[in-house]
């Protein structure tokens, strides 16, 4: 399924100057806010789990997901370069499929990484809150990649969705309307990083972690699949 050659084209596509940009600006801009905070209030658990889950998690993890999930296929459709690569002697699925482990990888690198390195800096990792809060970005790292993968194949507008997504729903809805929070990604992720991080850190979810991991491999799967039949159905109808 995983195809190295679109994997290299796809890497060379997300790591273009402007992307890296936008991708390397708020991982710096969490590190330069983690400092900031440690060096004017010492290590606090309750702020660096605020820091960890009110930035890294409900903001930086979504946007970054955005760049990476629509950057992975959608400039290739909207110019039309997507033609060469379909008229290749590859599967659709097997396209989609190497494009979201792209988009995951640099979706980690970019997200969880830092959201360790900032634990670390905020409270020396005490209650496990960096690995916890890491681990959490990169369980919703995959799941967003999915999504906004799919955004790229069904939409032009994908950035633009995907930025209404990440901003409304995530860190504004997702994060503060009660009903709403059991339908978001930061929610599911967050009931991993309660799990390590354990009921006295401060770390709570409005899911359950067992429900948790069911929605993130059930939209991470979801996604994948009708991505890969919408390629499907884009190349049948060019061919018309």
């Amino acid at each position: 399924m995983y195809n190295p050659t679109v994997a290299r084209l796809t890497y060379r596509a997300l790591l273009g100057r402007r992307r890296a940009l936008i991708l390397f600006a708020l991982p710096v801009l969490l590190i330069l806010i983690s400092l900031a905070v440690r060096l004017l209030t010492g290590a606090d658990d309750s702020t660096a789990s605020s820091i960890l889950g009110g930035f890294a998690l409900a903001t930086m993890v979504p946007l970054i997901g955005v760049v990476a999930g629509t950057g992975a296929i959608g400039p290739e459709i909207d110019d039309g370069s997507i033609v060469y690569l379909l008229a290749k002697p590859l599967k659709r699925p097997s396209i989609i499929f190497t494009k979201l482990v792209v988009a995951v990888g640099v979706s980690v690198v970019f997200s969880a990484v830092p959201t360790i390195v900032a634990g670390f800096i905020l409270n020396g990792n005490s209650q496990q809150l960096a690995f916890a809060f890491g681990a959490a970005a990169a369980a919703a790292s995959v799941a967003y990649s999915a999504v906004f993968l799919l955004l790229g194949v069904i939409t032009r507008q994908a950035v633009v969705f995907g930025l209404v997504y990440a901003l409304v729903w995530e860190s504004l809805i997702g994060s503060l309307v009660p009903g709403a929070r059991t339908l978001s990604v930061q929610q599911w992720a967050l009931a991993l990083a309660q799990k390590i991080a354990g009921d006295g850190a401060g770390v709570s979810s409005d899911v359950g972690l067992p429900m948790a991991v069911v929605l993130l491999v059930g939209v991470t799967v979801a996604g994948t699949w009708f991505a890969g039949q919408k390629l499907r159905t884009l190349v049948l109808a060019g061919e018309e």
